[in-house]
Protein backbone atom coordinates (compact mmCIF):
# COMPACT_ATOMS: atom_id res chain seq x y z
CA UNK A 1 0.00 0.00 0.00
CA UNK A 2 2.78 2.44 0.35
CA UNK A 3 4.42 2.07 -3.09
CA UNK A 4 0.33 2.67 -4.02
CA UNK A 5 0.49 6.28 -1.71
CA UNK A 6 3.78 7.05 -2.67
CA UNK A 7 2.42 6.30 -6.21
CA UNK A 8 -0.76 8.35 -6.07
CA UNK A 9 0.95 11.62 -4.83
CA UNK A 10 3.78 11.59 -7.45
CA UNK A 11 1.55 11.21 -10.01
CA UNK A 12 -0.48 14.00 -9.03
CA UNK A 13 2.49 16.01 -8.58
CA UNK A 14 3.50 15.20 -11.72
CA UNK A 15 0.54 16.24 -13.08
CA UNK A 16 0.42 19.55 -11.68
CA UNK A 17 4.25 20.13 -12.17
CA UNK A 18 3.88 19.82 -15.83
CA UNK A 19 6.48 17.18 -16.18
CA UNK A 20 8.02 17.02 -19.80
CA UNK A 21 8.89 13.53 -20.22
CA UNK A 22 5.09 12.84 -18.97
CA UNK A 23 3.94 15.38 -21.07
CA UNK A 24 5.67 13.73 -23.86
CA UNK A 25 4.61 10.15 -23.42
CA UNK A 26 0.77 11.63 -22.83
CA UNK A 27 1.25 13.14 -26.07
CA UNK A 28 2.63 10.19 -28.06
CA UNK A 29 0.00 7.90 -26.42
CA UNK A 30 -2.80 9.93 -27.60
CA UNK A 31 -0.94 10.11 -31.16
CA UNK A 32 -1.13 6.20 -31.17
CA UNK A 33 -4.66 6.16 -30.23
CA UNK A 34 -5.69 8.52 -32.64
CA UNK A 35 -3.70 7.34 -35.28
CA UNK A 36 -4.72 3.71 -35.19
CA UNK A 37 -8.19 4.41 -34.33
CA UNK A 38 -8.73 6.22 -37.41
CA UNK A 39 -7.00 3.75 -40.18
CA UNK A 40 -8.88 0.67 -38.05
CA UNK A 41 -12.46 2.33 -38.92
CA UNK A 42 -11.16 3.80 -42.24
CA UNK A 43 -10.23 0.20 -43.15
CA UNK A 44 -12.07 -2.00 -40.52
CA UNK A 45 -15.74 -0.50 -41.55
CA UNK A 46 -16.10 -1.43 -45.19
CA UNK A 47 -14.74 -4.99 -44.50
CA UNK A 48 -17.08 -5.21 -41.68
CA UNK A 49 -19.89 -3.91 -43.78
CA UNK A 50 -18.78 -6.69 -46.63
CA UNK A 51 -18.54 -9.46 -44.56
CA UNK A 52 -22.08 -8.52 -42.32
CA UNK A 53 -24.10 -7.43 -45.28
CA UNK A 54 -22.46 -9.96 -47.87
CA UNK A 55 -24.03 -12.93 -49.37
CA UNK A 56 -20.69 -14.29 -51.25
CA UNK A 57 -18.95 -17.75 -50.76
CA UNK A 58 -16.18 -17.83 -48.14
CA UNK A 59 -18.28 -15.00 -45.59
CA UNK A 60 -17.67 -17.47 -43.30
CA UNK A 61 -14.42 -17.92 -43.50
CA UNK A 62 -13.94 -14.20 -43.60
CA UNK A 63 -16.16 -13.58 -40.37
CA UNK A 64 -13.58 -16.44 -38.76
CA UNK A 65 -10.10 -14.87 -39.78
CA UNK A 66 -11.37 -11.60 -38.27
CA UNK A 67 -12.45 -13.58 -35.22
CA UNK A 68 -9.29 -14.61 -35.17
CA UNK A 69 -7.21 -11.67 -35.09
CA UNK A 70 -9.56 -10.21 -31.83
CA UNK A 71 -7.53 -13.43 -29.91
CA UNK A 72 -4.09 -13.34 -31.97
CA UNK A 73 -1.75 -12.20 -28.78
CA UNK A 74 -0.03 -8.96 -29.69
CA UNK A 75 3.18 -10.12 -28.57
CA UNK A 76 2.88 -12.50 -31.18
CA UNK A 77 1.90 -9.94 -33.92
CA UNK A 78 4.93 -7.29 -32.78
CA UNK A 79 7.22 -10.36 -33.04
CA UNK A 80 6.22 -10.68 -36.92
CA UNK A 81 6.19 -7.26 -37.91
CA UNK A 82 9.79 -6.72 -36.37
CA UNK A 83 11.29 -9.66 -38.09
CA UNK A 84 9.64 -8.05 -40.86
CA UNK A 85 11.00 -4.80 -40.49
CA UNK A 86 14.67 -5.68 -40.28
CA UNK A 87 16.86 -4.15 -42.76
CA UNK A 88 17.15 -7.07 -45.03
CA UNK A 89 13.36 -7.99 -44.94
CA UNK A 90 10.35 -7.18 -46.86
CA UNK A 91 9.50 -4.16 -44.66
CA UNK A 92 13.33 -3.07 -44.25
CA UNK A 93 13.11 -0.85 -46.96
CA UNK A 94 10.68 1.57 -45.00
CA UNK A 95 12.62 2.17 -41.78
CA UNK A 96 9.90 1.32 -39.55
CA UNK A 97 11.61 -0.90 -37.14
CA UNK A 98 12.15 1.37 -33.84
CA UNK A 99 10.24 4.46 -34.85
CA UNK A 100 6.85 6.09 -33.99
CA UNK A 101 5.47 5.13 -37.62
CA UNK A 102 6.15 1.70 -36.74
CA UNK A 103 4.36 1.87 -33.57
CA UNK A 104 1.36 3.67 -35.71
CA UNK A 105 1.51 0.19 -38.21
CA UNK A 106 1.38 -2.24 -35.73
CA UNK A 107 -1.07 -0.51 -33.45
CA UNK A 108 -3.03 -0.40 -36.59
CA UNK A 109 -3.39 -4.00 -37.44
CA UNK A 110 -4.29 -4.86 -33.68
CA UNK A 111 -6.76 -2.24 -33.80
CA UNK A 112 -8.22 -3.45 -37.33
CA UNK A 113 -9.62 -7.04 -36.76
CA UNK A 114 -11.32 -5.28 -33.32
CA UNK A 115 -13.30 -3.29 -35.58
CA UNK A 116 -13.76 -5.51 -38.11
CA UNK A 117 -14.91 -8.50 -36.18
CA UNK A 118 -16.91 -6.27 -34.17
CA UNK A 119 -18.86 -4.07 -37.40
CA UNK A 120 -19.51 -7.00 -38.77
CA UNK A 121 -21.17 -8.67 -36.31
CA UNK A 122 -23.30 -6.17 -35.80
CA UNK A 123 -24.45 -5.09 -38.83
CA UNK A 124 -25.13 -9.05 -39.20
CA UNK A 125 -27.44 -9.07 -36.09
CA UNK A 126 -30.15 -6.18 -38.52
CA UNK A 127 -33.23 -7.26 -39.21
CA UNK A 128 -33.03 -9.67 -42.69
CA UNK A 129 -35.48 -7.27 -44.79
CA UNK A 130 -33.93 -4.37 -43.81
CA UNK A 131 -31.48 -3.79 -46.76
CA UNK A 132 -34.33 -5.52 -48.99
CA UNK A 133 -36.70 -2.55 -48.39
CA UNK A 134 -33.97 -0.13 -48.73
CA UNK A 135 -33.36 -1.61 -51.80
CA UNK A 136 -36.82 -1.80 -52.79
CA UNK A 137 -36.74 2.03 -51.81
CA UNK A 138 -34.15 2.79 -54.83
CA UNK A 139 -31.66 3.05 -52.42
CA UNK A 140 -27.78 2.55 -53.82
CA UNK A 141 -25.82 0.68 -52.06
CA UNK A 142 -23.43 3.20 -50.23
CA UNK A 143 -26.92 4.63 -48.95
CA UNK A 144 -27.28 0.79 -47.75
CA UNK A 145 -24.31 0.60 -46.68
CA UNK A 146 -25.08 4.27 -44.43
CA UNK A 147 -27.95 2.90 -43.46
CA UNK A 148 -26.45 0.03 -41.79
CA UNK A 149 -23.94 1.43 -40.04
CA UNK A 150 -26.68 3.89 -38.22
CA UNK A 151 -29.14 1.03 -37.27
CA UNK A 152 -25.81 -0.44 -36.08
CA UNK A 153 -24.28 2.56 -34.63
CA UNK A 154 -24.19 0.84 -31.07
CA UNK A 155 -22.15 -2.15 -31.82
CA UNK A 156 -19.76 0.27 -34.02
CA UNK A 157 -19.22 2.05 -31.03
CA UNK A 158 -18.64 -0.89 -28.78
CA UNK A 159 -15.82 -1.96 -31.95
CA UNK A 160 -14.05 1.81 -31.14
CA UNK A 161 -14.07 1.64 -27.48
CA UNK A 162 -12.24 -1.62 -27.92
CA UNK A 163 -10.16 -0.59 -30.34
CA UNK A 164 -8.72 2.37 -28.02
CA UNK A 165 -8.99 0.25 -25.20
CA UNK A 166 -6.86 -2.10 -26.98
CA UNK A 167 -4.29 0.82 -28.14
CA UNK A 168 -3.90 2.68 -24.54
CA UNK A 169 -3.61 -0.52 -23.14
CA UNK A 170 -1.08 -2.39 -25.57
CA UNK A 171 2.53 -3.07 -24.38
CA UNK A 172 3.81 -6.19 -26.58
CA UNK A 173 3.55 -4.96 -29.65
CA UNK A 174 4.58 -1.42 -29.32
CA UNK A 175 7.85 -2.21 -27.24
CA UNK A 176 8.52 -5.25 -29.75
CA UNK A 177 8.28 -2.74 -32.84
CA UNK A 178 9.09 0.55 -31.66
CA UNK A 179 11.34 -0.10 -28.99
CA UNK A 180 9.89 1.42 -26.01
CA UNK A 181 12.34 4.19 -26.68
CA UNK A 182 12.06 7.22 -24.31
CA UNK A 183 11.78 10.22 -25.94
CA UNK A 184 10.67 9.23 -29.38
CA UNK A 185 7.74 5.86 -29.21
CA UNK A 186 7.40 5.47 -25.57
CA UNK A 187 3.12 5.19 -24.52
CA UNK A 188 2.03 5.81 -21.01
CA UNK A 189 1.89 1.92 -20.95
CA UNK A 190 5.22 0.74 -22.26
CA UNK A 191 6.94 3.70 -19.89
CA UNK A 192 5.19 1.77 -16.69
CA UNK A 193 6.74 -1.08 -17.67
CA UNK A 194 9.75 0.52 -18.79
CA UNK A 195 9.76 2.21 -14.78
CA UNK A 196 9.10 -0.81 -12.74
CA UNK A 197 11.66 -3.53 -14.69
CA UNK A 198 13.77 -0.21 -13.86
CA UNK A 199 12.76 -0.38 -9.85
CA UNK A 200 11.19 3.08 -10.10
CA UNK A 201 8.35 1.67 -8.51
CA UNK A 202 6.67 4.77 -6.85
CA UNK A 203 7.21 6.35 -10.90
CA UNK A 204 5.90 3.39 -12.36
CA UNK A 205 2.80 3.73 -10.35
CA UNK A 206 1.97 6.83 -10.83
CA UNK A 207 2.77 6.87 -15.00
CA UNK A 208 -0.09 3.50 -14.55
CA UNK A 209 -2.61 5.72 -12.55
CA UNK A 210 -2.33 9.08 -15.28
CA UNK A 211 -2.88 6.04 -18.03
CA UNK A 212 -6.10 4.65 -15.47
CA UNK A 213 -7.34 7.82 -15.41
CA UNK A 214 -7.01 8.67 -19.02
CA UNK A 215 -8.99 5.35 -20.00
CA UNK A 216 -11.80 6.24 -17.53
CA UNK A 217 -11.96 9.84 -19.25
CA UNK A 218 -12.08 8.56 -22.87
CA UNK A 219 -13.95 5.60 -22.40
CA UNK A 220 -16.63 7.15 -20.49
CA UNK A 221 -16.98 9.89 -22.94
CA UNK A 222 -17.38 7.44 -25.77
CA UNK A 223 -19.22 4.99 -23.42
CA UNK A 224 -21.67 7.80 -23.10
CA UNK A 225 -22.22 8.64 -26.65
CA UNK A 226 -22.45 5.26 -27.30
CA UNK A 227 -25.71 5.44 -24.94
CA UNK A 228 -27.39 8.38 -26.62
CA UNK A 229 -27.50 6.32 -29.72
CA UNK A 230 -28.95 3.83 -28.39
CA UNK A 231 -31.86 6.20 -26.22
CA UNK A 232 -32.17 8.46 -29.75
CA UNK A 233 -32.70 4.77 -31.67
CA UNK A 234 -35.02 3.62 -29.64
CA UNK A 235 -37.03 6.89 -29.78
CA UNK A 236 -36.80 6.55 -33.53
CA UNK A 237 -38.54 2.75 -33.28
CA UNK A 238 -41.42 4.17 -31.35
CA UNK A 239 -44.36 4.57 -33.49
Amino acid sequence: MHFLWTGIRQGWHLLVSGDPYLDHVIVVTLKVTAVSTLAALVIGLPLGLIIGLGRFRGRGLAQAVANIGLVMPPVLVGLVLSLLMFPASPLGRFHLLFTLHGVYLAQSLLALPIVTALTGSAVASLPAGLAEQARAFGASRPQQWVLALREARIGIAAAIIAAVGSALSEVGAIVLVGGNIEGSDQTLASAALEKVNAGQFAYGVAIAIVLFAMIVVIVAALTALQLRGGRLAAAGRRP
